[in-house]
């Protein structure tokens, strides 16, 4: 017994320091947008708690594209280089950038809403290819918005929707919205957004067209105004509800979306499954089941708005 503990240890003496550094996973992250403008250390607490640990058990790479498709292309060239073991792509940009340079690297996504509209996989059930994550309908979700809205703030009959063209997905989105405003009855002011720099006119806008609430549909840039955006709603009157909860932390009035948390947990069990050898094509593409409405009454009491009881005992959670 000796003998062989003592042969083992020399093998493992024998083998360079580099090569065994080289043996710990190696995980990229991308990110379209500012990833650290986001809950992003929830995923690095989902890994870590599957034993994926920076420095000590794995190698994980952050990368952000700030909003900037020669940035994010830059990156993407990189992580073909480097080769990581798997990438966890956030949000539909950062997907289809890994998708068209054909990368032969696994994939697993995040906040992506239509992955079989954007071409990414074959089927929820059968991916196919190198791809697989989590997904949710945002075009459901559009209209749920809409309904949440209304229920909030009754006698609501002109709604704006702000929505950026960052993630191709809020399109759809749009169309949603118009369609249920439609069959309730609701005029709609559409308003897109092409950066920071128009957020303020635009929230002038929807006030000037009567307006009396907002859908905003963020993107991976406007995500991390989040602030001046609850600022300039509340200095134009103008409730609105988010698809995250991070956007009501921040003074948002509202939110219904996915939840961070389980995206994200989710996202890094796949990534786990791909470094334990399974194939991205193999995993069913998932979908949320937990969905969370956050309301600020901070903010609703800033705007003078009485929400009703029975709407506030639906939340998930009542920032007081």
């Amino acid at each position: 017994m000796r003998r062989r503990t003592f042969i083992a240890g020399l093998l493992a003496a024998s083998i360079p320091v580099a090569t065994r550094a080289q043996q710990r996973p190696r995980i990229a992250i991308l990110h379209s947008g500012y990833p650290t403008r986001t809950p992003i250390h929830l995923l690095l607490e989902a890994l870590t708690r599957l034993g994926y640990e920076n420095g000590r058990t794995a190698t994980i790479e952050l990368l952000g594209g700030e909003g900037n498709a020669d940035r994010l292309n830059a990156l993407v060239a990189h992580l073909a280089a480097q080769k990581p073991d798997v990438i966890i792509a956030i949000t539909s940009p950062a997907v289809l950038a890994l998708k068209q340079a054909g990368l032969n690297v696994p994939v697993v996504f995040a906040f992506v809403g239509d992955p079989i509209g954007l071409g990414i996989i074959e089927s929820l059930a059968h991916p196919g290819g190198t791809f697989t994550g989590v997904t949710y309908s945002e075009a459901v979700l559009g209209g749920k918005r809409l309904e949440l809205l209304l229920d909030a703030l009754p006698g609501t009959w002109r709604i704006a929707i702000l929505w950026g063209r960052g993630f191709l997905e809020n399109a759809v989105m749009l169309d949603s919205i118009r369609s249920a405003a439609s069959l309730r009855g609701i005029d709609v002011f559409s308003r897109e957004l092409l950066g920071v720099e128009d957020l303020a006119p635009a929230f002038s806008e929807a006030a000037r067209a009567g307006a009396q609430a907002a859908i905003f549909t963020t993107d991976n840039l406007l995500f991390g105004y989040r602030q001046q955006i609850a600022a300039l709603a509340l200095a134009h009157h103008l409730p609105t509800i988010h698809s995250f909860g991070a956007e009501v932390r921040d003074g948002g009035l509202m939110s219904y979306g996915p939840s961070i948390g389980e995206n994200y947990r989710r996202a890094a069990a796949l990534a786990d499954r791909v470094l334990k050898g399974a194939r991205p094509s193999e995993l069913p593409v998932e979908e949320p089941t937990r969905f969370e409405l956050v309301v600020n009454l901070r903010t609703a009491k800033a705007m003078g708005l009485a929400i009703p009881e029975p709407f506030l005992l639906r939340a998930d959670e009542v920032i007081e």
